[in-house]
């Protein structure tokens, strides 16, 4: 499974700081949790790409938001 393969999984994504001054990223599905802690400073490059991403998707469909 590549990052293109579509798949029909629901999941629930959570994102926020935790009590020790790291930011998680939480995955829960099908009974599997993955909490992902990350420094501020890897999370914002994280965030970097998430907007990168995303605007490369943009530009794919003719900046249609």
């Amino acid at each position: 499974m590549g990052i293109d393969t579509e798949r029909e999984i629901e999941a629930n994504l959570q994102i926020g700081p935790t009590d020790k001054g790291m930011v998680r990223i939480y995955v829960e599905s099908q009974g599997l949790e993955i909490p992902m802690d990350f420094s501020p400073d890897d999370a914002d490059e994280i965030a970097d790409e998430i907007t990168a991403a995303a605007n490369r998707a943009r530009n794919m469909r003719g900046g249609k938001r």
